[in-house]
């Protein structure tokens, strides 16, 4: 279990108050989601500077001490992708912190896959051995990063979220058939910071639309400096609604992108 958060915005826009300040905010939910869980193990939030991905990235909780809220105060970024860590697999290393990179990629995991040393024997192989030699930790979640880097590169002209769709379906088949009846959670973010697209699978997943340059009402202040004669879009997604806005649930067993326009496009997984 995780929470993750993640902003695709057709202009630079302020996170702050989604990570920090708002109701029911990234860090709050660190604390306590929903649920009553507690995601403590570990914090990371990537946005792009001229196209390359900044990192920052810590093994402490993002409620503890001041330096998620400093990170998330310095974003203003087109693509933003931030995430706090509950460990199931995987023990409390940086490491094993979301986002993972490789290159101009950045990846977030919600769930967890059952029995995963054995589905990982079976999902090693499809890795590619260039990929598999840059992982470093051991969650199922960067094992996921790269096995759908890995056929980025086996079907380079195939739409990225076709791709997505392949890796979740084949992830899934896989843990149906080693745990039958056992609930596999795959909700997932990737990103070149151009590209956007993921999945719900078994875990919550909630979007924002934004078309309009608005006041917030939790600083006061516009998120965005807007180009005026410019048609502002955005999408904030979460694994929680953050605010007491108009949050609409993502369908589950869904893969989704958010295309060159900044609209949200959604197809059923199987």
């Amino acid at each position: 279990m995780c929470r993750l958060y993640a902003l695709r915005a057709n202009e630079p826009t302020r996170v702050e108050c989604s990570l920090v300040h708002s109701q029911n905010a990234l860090m709050e939910q660190s604390a306590g989601d929903a649920e009553g869980l507690v995601h403590g193990h570990g914090w990371g939030v990537a946005d792009y500077t001229d196209g390359v991905p900044m990192i920052e990235k810590q093994v402490w909780a993002a409620y503890d001490g001041e330096h998620f809220s400093k990170k998330a105060a310095r974003v203003y970024a087109h693509t933003v992708v931030a995430h706090v860590r509950r460990a199931t697999v995987g023990v409390q290393t940086i490491e094993n912190t979301h986002p993972f990179v490789h290159g101009r990629w950045v990846f977030v995991h919600n769930g967890t896959i059952p029995n995963f040393l054995i589905v990982r024997d079976r999902m090693i192989d499809k890795i590619d051995p260039l990929l598999r030699n840059d992982i470093r930790g051991t969650t199922d979640s960067e094992h996921i990063f790269y096995y759908i880097l890995s056929l980025c590169l086996t079907h380079p002209d195939r739409p990225l979220l076709e791709i997505v769709r392949q890796a979740v379906h084949q992830i899934v088949d896989w843990s149906e058939d080693i745990t039958p009846g056992r609930k596999v959670g795959l909700n997932i973010i990737l990103t070149d910071g151009d590209r956007f697209v993921g999945s719900r699978f078994g875990r919550t997943l909630w979007h924002l639309e934004r078309d309009y340059v608005f006041e917030c009402p939790i600083c006061g202040k516009s998120h965005v400096h807007h180009e005026k004669g410019a048609n502002y879009r955005a999408f904030e997604i979460a694994s929680e609604p953050l605010s007491d806005e108009n949050w609409q649930e993502m369908p589950d067993n869904h893969v989704y992108c958010v295309d060159e326009d900044f609209y949200l496009l959604t197809e059923p997984l199987l």
